[in-house]
């Protein structure tokens, strides 16, 4: 029962009046006492206020900015020494000269007895914009003379992040007759990785032809690469001391699984499909030659 009459006693004492007991004014939450004084200027509507924000102002900058010195260093240091400090700066972050030798193929092509060779080589010097470069390729049969042998010359500009323009002189050194032609080519990266090198050829009889190559390297594990590669070759119309038809004259369609022993050094082993199509394969059989067929490929790829 006391404890009873002690609950009801607490509940009719009221919060000021503890505060009055305690000898202290307590502020009560009213809504005017939570609300901030109210401005007379202060919209009560607040959606008709403008939020954006005022623009900076424009004005041109002070003349004394463009005054003094064109570099910092000027009062302080000599000059030339600053301006040969500056150039090897530039040199050094995008100015170098580099140079590279490619090994893209050297191979052995196995098949039935008609074993025979292949090289593919490239080169260049130059940076990032200009460079010059030097290709041959060619091939053969085991013990006699290449029957295809060829050199280039190029000077190569780079026309956008993955693509370099290339134009110069290619010289054919085999067959009989020795050749010389003009070259246009773009080389690059296309999507995907997947490289590219196309050129077009005038040769100094007036008989033009073109070739495209493309590549693509997926990486298996680190070391352990396997390369995908097409090659095209046309010709505007036939040339028969060549043995070349026009159309699509010829075709080489391979696969190639390398390992790097060395980023720089890596064998490799595929196999090659090679064909000649049209009235280059009625050449061909005509000089007694087989047109194409498959191969076993053993090479090796390395760079300098």
């Amino acid at each position: 029962m006391k404890l009873l009459v002690i609950a009801l006693l607490a509940t009719t004492i009221t919060v000021p009046a503890l505060a009055q007991h305690a000898g202290h004014e307590m502020p009560m939450n009213t809504p005017e006492a939570d609300s901030p004084p109210s401005d007379p200027e202060m919209p009560h509507d607040l959606s008709a206020m403008d939020h954006r924000a005022s623009p900076a102002p424009e004005a041109p900058p002070p003349a004394g900015a463009f005054s003094g010195p064109r570099h910092a260093t000027g009062p302080l240091f000599d000059p030339s020494a600053m301006a040969r400090a500056r150039e090897e700066l530039l040199r050094e972050n995008g100015g170098m000269r580099h140079y590279m030798l490619f090994v893209d193929r050297l191979e052995a092509l196995l098949h039935d007895g008609r074993d025979s060779y292949r090289w593919d080589l490239e080169g260049w010097y130059g940076g990032d914009l200009h460079k010059v470069w030097l290709k041959s390729e060619g091939e053969g049969t085991f013990g006699k003379r290449p029957e295809d042998a060829e050199i280039q010359a190029l000077y190569s500009r780079a026309i956008a992040p993955f693509f370099d323009l290339q134009a110069g002189v290619r010289y054919d050194l085999r067959p009989d007759p020795e050749t010389a032609h003009l070259v246009l080519g773009i080389q690059g990266l296309l999507p995907y990785k997947f490289e590219l090198d196309a050129a077009a050829f005038l040769s100094d009889d007036g008989d033009l032809t073109a070739r495209f190559e493309f590549e693509y390297d997926q990486r298996i594990t680190q070391r352990l690469i396997v390369q995908p590669r097409l090659e095209l070759n046309l010709a505007a119309e036939d040339i028969p001391e060549l043995e070349i038809g026009s159309g699509v004259s010829a075709i080489e369609a391979g696969v190639r699984l390398r390992y790097e022993l060395r980023r720089e050094f890596a064998p490799y082993v595929g196999v090659s499909w090679d064909s000649r199509i049209g009235d280059s394969a009625e050449f061909a059989r005509a000089a007694g030659e087989n047109p194409g067929g498959w191969n076993l490929v053993l090479g090796v790829r390395g760079w300098f």
